[in-house]
């Protein structure tokens, strides 16, 4: 299998002895653009850091392909906005892979800093302090650092969160350019109808796969039902992301998504190849 730029065997992580996703079999394709989906809980975040090697696995294994270069955008609420930083700072540290911590920052890394920041809509802010950014604007400043990262994986977690429709789009567009220069991309998503928009594939998790494969499938009501009872049965008296007017809302905005799969079968015979 040539092409899976990651491979999951029966990979199991979690915190302090506490499995978080369980029985995760699979592959994600070289170029493939996948959407994660779930309730609060499911076991999204701590996938992504499992992949990217934050999380160590309780059981199984994640393998990257070799040589793979990653990039990993955690959640905004992962990062301390009151350190006194510069955008030019932020998005400069993409550039570590390249120049190494302590590596002469030169007129063609400004050159590029600039021309990132004008890719995602912020051209001149370089000397803006981090702390006086919007919302969006800190998360337009964060892609800007992925795009000098020039990774062949990468890794988005909850991007569009307390981000304006206008700054969505545009990293919606942004997230189609990689898919276009067949980067592996894996964004944890909330609104499904982004997903079925955007997004040729989707994981759907309740701590163990649920559904995987092409979204229009992995989407499908008794899915996101399925998903919806396993998150149930694992935290009865959690709430699900949001209220849902209808068991199999499409368009509630947030994480229940599945894979035909029953889930107790998976560290068997895993979700399908992505």
């Amino acid at each position: 299998m040539t092409n899976a730029c990651l491979t999951f065997r029966d990979l199991t992580l979690g915190y302090n002895s506490h499995p978080a996703i369980h029985h995760l079999n699979g592959t994600v394709k070289k170029g493939s653009l996948t959407a994660v989906v779930g309730a609060n809980g499911s076991g999204k975040s701590t996938l992504m850091k499992g992949i990217v090697g934050v999380l160590k696995p309780m059981e199984g294994a994640v393998t990257r392909m070799p040589g793979v270069r990653t990039a990993y955008l955690p959640q905004q609420s992962e990062l301390d906005r009151s350190f006194p930083a510069r955008v030019v700072d932020l998005v400069s540290l993409g550039l570590w892979p390249k120049r190494g911590l302590l590596g002469r920052y030169t007129k063609e890394d400004r050159d590029s800093v600039s021309k990132a920041l004008m890719a995602v809509g912020l051209g001149g802010f370089e000397k803006r302090p981090i702390d006086t950014l919007s919302g969006g604007q800190l998360q337009r400043t964060l892609f800007a650092r992925v795009l000098l990262q020039d990774a062949d994986l990468i890794l988005l977690d909850e991007p569009f969160n307390a981000v304006d429709a206008k700054t969505v789009g545009d990293l919606i567009q942004l997230i189609k350019r990689w898919h276009g220069e067949e980067r592996t991309i894996m964004v944890v998503v909330h609104d499904l109808d982004l997903v079925r928009q955007n997004f040729p594939e989707t994981l759907l998790l309740a701590r163990q796969p649920v559904a995987w494969g092409e979204t229009r499938d992995t989407l499908r009501p008794e899915n996101l039902l399925r998903a919806r009872r396993f998150h149930e049965a694992w935290e009865e008296n959690a709430p699900w992301c949001e209220p849902d007017d209808h068991d199999h809302d499409h368009g509630d905005g947030h994480d229940h998504h599945g894979h035909a799969h029953d889930h107790r079968h998976d560290h068997d015979s895993g979700p399908r190849a992505v």
